[in-house]
């Protein structure tokens, strides 16, 4: 090992995060339950692109939040230092241009701090989305749906709201300087949004817990947000965008993203204000769960399902349709059912589609995306028309897109490009379908 590297660690291992709780809360949490001590995905914007931090033998970078106010805590430690240098990174006054000031370096400052907001912060805003948990049986896994069967009064239970909030909500400005480091170290070229841009908007999810100790008493803690910003939509209402959207990792894989996206969606359909929901150059992870909820939602929605496939397509899980195509009968689910009995086609019938796009305010590309879904879940693969109108529909979405691609090649090249493109849509369309049931 050369000298060089025994000065020089890994920063988003030196560097760890923990959400605190006072002791009452941390005796009501189950074994599988632990939010101190996780690690950072990224820390390039605040260490440079290696994401290195060099100077220091054996380093450890403990940053803390109180689980709910978020109030912070910085420990930096180590075995050796080499003396200061240019070349030493100064860790403190490098992180201190990232998060607002009034962060403690007393450990037991912050952790009375920690007891004193455990009882004492209540979230921002307005709440717009609540669902419920068992304490015993929160599940690890993708696609995890919520169970919302479950008594917000049964004893062992977890409440998750969803508070809206804006620049002008009292407290909140304040509140978001001490939260938006997250979206440094969890989102890919994430950055600082500006505080001058009055129009910003957020949703944050919360746990809300009850204390085994004292039942009457319910405490908050932080789950992830999403940042918002409203866009002019001709002649009088907005666009409104998800910017950034993060759920912190001892919360992920537990179905909180897909909750925290169905309160935002919830919310845009309830203000009339709102013309359509649109995301800003989202993740692939990102474009998954958005698909999955969506495919869900519509999939429940019967009337839509109804007048898409016919009135067969409509059953009590959610909308299993038999198929679609030339009008021959199929046997589904034990029914006897007769395809393209509906608007979906194929192909499907435009201004039909655009009305429900509209009223379900999704936007444009992403709806035609999920009803090209649909279609493909319910199409009878044996029948040849169905199978080639619902190729040409496709296929003339992907030459619009694509336009100005396309026509850099000659005919023949176009014609491969689009038939490929056209395969692989399918071929992904096949693997958000098989996650959604």
């Amino acid at each position: 090992m050369s000298s060089s590297s025994a000065w020089t660690a890994d920063a988003n291992e030196a560097f760890s995060l923990s959400l605190v709780r006072a002791p009452e809360d941390k005796a009501s949490l189950w074994l599988r339950e632990v939010y101190e001590g996780f690690h950072p995905t990224f820390t390039y914007p605040i260490f440079g692109e290696e994401e290195k931090i060099y100077g220091y033998k054996d380093l450890s970078v403990q940053l803390k939040f109180a689980s709910g106010s978020l109030a912070q805590y910085l420990n930096v430690r180590y075995s050796e230092r080499l003396p200061s240098s240019s070349a030493v990174d100064e860790i403190e006054p490098t992180l201190s241009k990232f998060i607002p000031p009034g962060y403690s370096t007393d450990e037991q400052e912050f952790l009375e701090r920690v007891e004193h907001d455990a009882t004492h912060f209540k979230p921002y805003g307005e709440k717009i989305y609540s669902y419920t948990r068992a304490a015993t049986t929160l599940p690890k896994g993708k696609n995890v749906s919520i169970p919302q069967v479950l008594g917000p009064d049964d004893e062992e239970t977890v409440d998750f709201e969803v508070y809206h909030s804006t620049w002008k909500t009292p407290g909140f400005r304040e509140y978001h300087r001490r939260m938006q480091l997250f979206v440094l170290l969890y989102i890919e070229g994430g950055s600082y949004i500006s505080e001058d841009e009055e129009t910003w908007e957020f949703a944050v999810l919360y746990e809300k817990r009850r204390r085994r100790s004292s039942p009457d008493i319910f405490t908050y803690h932080f789950v992830g947000y999403s940042t918002l910003y409203p866009f002019y939509c001709f002649p009088e209402r907005v666009r409104l965008r998800i910017s950034q959207f993060l759920i912190l990792p001892p919360y992920q894989q537990d179905g909180h993203g897909s909750a925290l996206y169905t309160a935002i969606y919830q919310h845009v359909l309830a203000q009339p204000r709102i013309a359509e929901l649109t995301v800003e150059d989202p993740a692939e992870a990102f474009e998954d769960l958005r698909d999955r909820n969506d495919l869900k939602m519509l999939l429940a929605n019967e009337k839509f399902m109804g007048e898409g496939f016919g009135p067969q397509a409509i059953s009590s899980n959610g909308g299993k349709v038999g198929g679609v195509g030339n009008g021959r009968k199929m046997r589904g689910k034990g029914r006897t059912m007769r395809a393209g009995a509906g608007k979906m086609g194929p192909p499907a019938e435009r201004s039909w589609l655009e009305k429900w796009r509209t009223d379900l305010k999704i936007a444009g590309r992403q709806f035609h995306r999920l009803v090209e879904m649909l279609i493909l879940k319910h199409m009878d693969p044996a029948d040849e028309r169905a199978q080639r109108a619902y190729r040409l529909q496709v296929k003339e979405r992907l030459y619009r897109f694509n336009y100005e691609i396309l026509m850099q090649l000659d005919k023949q090249e176009r014609q491969q490009k689009l038939e490929e493109t056209f395969q692989s849509v399918v071929a992904d369309y096949r693997r958000i379908l098989g996650h959604v049931h």
